[in-house]
């Protein structure tokens, strides 16, 4: 058995990636069901509380929230699959008999790594079509807690746009075909940053290079007076895409349109670090499962009659979940601007690559 292979037994390598694989999606099924109850437990009083609301939205609730379940716990699934895995090849003797037959530490991973590798790459084809669209839809929903949705191709709810000393707010930002529509308008009028007065209208539309409220009226702070407007011009030189580009989140586009809007946010001369951060971790958030054997690897080797195996698997398991919690930590410092987006994004997965080659070259190899 030659060393310089990769997977010297197709056989060995069929046997372990499949074991890992049912051990893996068994868990995730089980952490999906239970997650999911508790969950549906707490919302589903919330959305029937609207009285047009009935099973169907309760099903849509949990049509919407399965996929974000399903993509933030898949890695730790693979973690626990890893870990129940090897400890089992270990206490059954068979990763001495591996071993014995001349395969390396990193031969006896090679098929947990590979079957990662391909869960990895459904992880963000997943993300990508399916979760972010139900991140969407779930985050306009809930916006407009669990009530019907205004008709449009695409909407966006309470969203603000400052220009000098005026704050204009949007109730509902609706894209359609024809350009943005703003409903529920409301001009906040300020002088030396003290509140003026307040313009309300029912909708606005661009105008050259302005907004045309319909049906406004402003409210006079100082008397609190309200005074009928009617039609009027408002919120000149503040573009249409100061609002269709406002509440841009990552976890909402996939990675594409996402690289589009950052690209339109720079030319706009806004801040988009965050972003991308967000952007980088679509593909370093999915490969993280391809970590998660390496990380593991410490429940598969030592004697099992040693009496430490409990310890192993606990200490490939802490690995693991140290690694989740400092990717979460880099990527929130990431959104805060206090690590740039490659670091935040990437990091993590180069330290523990590097902690885990370590502590499985330095045990076993």
């Amino acid at each position: 058995m030659s060393r310089a292979s990769f997977f010297p037994s197709a056989t060995m390598a069929s046997y372990v990636g499949r074991m890992f694989l049912i051990r893996s999606l068994a868990i995730l099924a089980l952490l999906v069901i239970v997650l999911q109850t508790l969950d549906l437990l707490g919302e589903s009083g919330k959305i029937l509380a609207v009285p047009t609301n009935g099973d169907a939205e309760v099903w849509r609730y949990l049509g919407l929230r399965l996929p974000q379940i399903i993509a933030r716990f898949l890695p730790f699934s693979v973690l626990l699959g890893t870990i129940i895995t090897l400890a089992t090849l270990n206490q059954n003797s068979e990763v001495v008999a591996m071993k014995s037959g001349g395969m390396s530490a990193h031969q006896v991973l090679a098929p947990l790594i590979l079957v990662s590798a391909g869960i990895a790459a459904f992880m963000f084809v997943f993300n990508e079509r399916v979760v972010t669209r139900s991140n969407d839809a779930l985050d306009a929903w809930q916006k407009v807690e669990y009530r019907q949705i205004p008709k449009a191709s695409s909407s966006r709810t309470n969203v603000w746009a400052i220009d000098g000393n005026t704050l204009i707010n949007a109730g509902t930002v609706l894209t359609t075909k024809t350009g943005v529509v703003l409903e529920d308008v409301s001009v906040y009028e300020r002088t030396n940053g003290t509140l003026t007065g307040i313009v309300r209208a029912k909708s606005a539309v661009p105008d050259k290079g302005a907004w045309r409220l319909e049906n406004a009226s402003r409210f006079m702070v100082d008397d609190a007076s309200v005074a009928p407007l009617g039609t009027i011009i408002a919120g000149r030189g503040v573009s249409p895409d100061r609002f269709s580009l406002a509440n841009v989140k990552g976890d909402n586009l996939a990675f594409l349109p996402l690289r589009s809007a950052i690209k339109a946010l720079k030319e706009a001369g806004r801040a988009t670090k965050p972003l991308e951060a967000s952007l980088w971790h679509k593909i370093s958030g999915p490969l993280s499962t391809v970590l998660m054997p390496l990380l593991g690897a410490v429940a598969a080797f030592g004697l099992a009659r040693s009496g430490k195996l409990f310890v192993r698997a606990v200490a490939g398991m802490g690995l693991g979940f140290a690694y989740f919690v400092v990717d979460n930590f880099a990527l929130a410092m990431g959104n805060l601007g206090a690590y740039p987006p490659l670091l935040a994004a990437w990091g993590p997965f180069v330290l523990f690559l590097l902690l885990g080659e370590a502590v499985l070259v330095r045990t076993e190899e």
